[in-house]
């Protein structure tokens, strides 16, 4: 008897703390955060971003585009279903991490490198990783070197407020050279120093130097060396302290991911409005159960690959090999080819 009273009692608290737990998941989604409300309150998102071509640039008529500044729009679709409504601000590596802590800024979109002392020492939350880098050596193909280890006693330039600095330390520690460093303030002499003579080489993440060199007059005349100092995994950074809008964050880049898992583009997306898989139809918000629990606009994933595209499209129209930059996707590739882009479900 009192076994079955203990079951009962058991079965009978189980069931409370389930209900209770429901009712504190079906009320998670009212809290809007003071993130969210602030950009509410101002009507547009503040998102810090750098200067390169492919990634973050104004064109003729000054309005920016690129492969970061295409998931800032896609951002300001899931809060104000506007692309449009979002503030794009060139800042500098030294300007961007003051900046953010400073709360100028909503969110860093400037290729920030997941480290994990900007997460402790200085109160960063990242998003998801939407570009894998590694941090490169751009030389002068007359230097007859042909592999980082051959720079013993070069001069090399680095740019300063970035992971760079420490990258190169360490490679020339670990190998037992040694080398001088030139820390560069000013993004736009950094290419300068090589081609005047004023270092023998420049170090940052690759694609940055491959960029850099596809600009030059003379690009044959330098050489991208094939080592990759460091794993430079770019994503958004946001202030800590608002997990609401960490996770607005997070769910805005998984959309463009999961929308190129499910082959859904801007162009074919409304096809997909009729289709019969119960994980589509909440996805593009057709059946509303999924946004109505987590608070969003049911349609928010449907509206950005409508109106921004999803992962792929983004990486081919900034960067891809029918753009002027020509890179191949490799590590930023769909898991499901090789590569290490990945979302979790939604559901």
């Amino acid at each position: 008897m009192l076994n079955s009273v203990k079951r009962g009692f058991t079965r009978s608290a189980g069931i409370a703390i389930a209900a209770l737990a429901a009712g504190f998941i079906a009320a998670a989604p009212a809290q809007a955060g003071p993130t969210l409300d602030k950009i509410k309150e101002r009507g547009v998102i503040k998102v810090g971003v750098g200067s390169q071509a492919g990634f973050f640039a104004p064109d003729a008529n000054g309005r920016w585009q690129g492969f970061f500044v295409d998931f800032g729009r896609a951002l300001a679709i899931t809060v104000f279903n506007d692309p449009d409504k979002v503030e794009f601000t060139n800042s500098s590596p030294q300007q961007r991490l003051p900046a953010l802590q400073a709360g100028q800024f909503d969110i860093l979109l400037s290729a920030v490198t997941q480290t994990i002392t900007r997460a402790f020492k200085l109160n960063f939350h990242f998003g998801p990783v939407v570009f894998y880098d590694g941090q490169g050596i751009l030389v002068k193909k007359s230097l007859g070197v042909t592999k980082a280890a051959e720079l013993d006693g070069a001069t090399i330039g680095v740019q300063s407020g970035t992971t760079g600095e420490q990258n190169i330390a360490d490679f020339f520690k670990k190998t037992g050279k040694t080398y001088k460093s030139v820390v560069i303030e000013d993004t736009a002499t950094f290419t300068q120093a090589l081609t005047s003579g004023r270092v023998d080489a420049l170090t940052q993440d690759g694609t940055d130097l491959g960029l850099r060199r596809a600009a030059l007059p003379n690009p044959d005349e330098y050489v991208l060396l094939p080592e990759r100092l460091s794993k430079e995994p770019l994503a958004p950074a946001v202030l800590g302290g608002d997990d609401r809008w960490l996770e607005i964050v997070n769910w805005t880049v998984y959309a463009t991911i999961q929308a190129e898992e499910f082959g859904i583009t801007s162009q074919n997306v409304d096809t997909f409005l009729t289709s019969d898989d119960p994980a589509i139809k909440r996805f593009l918000g057709v059946d509303p159960s999924l946004g109505q629990a987590i608070g969003l606009d049911p349609k928010f994933a449907y509206n950005i690959i409508k109106k921004v595209g999803n992962y792929g499209e983004i990486f081919e129209r900034n960067l891809g090999k029918s753009t002027k930059i020509g890179f191949e996707r490799g590590l930023n590739n769909l898991w499901t080819q090789g590569g290490l882009i990945y979302s979790p479900p939604f559901r």
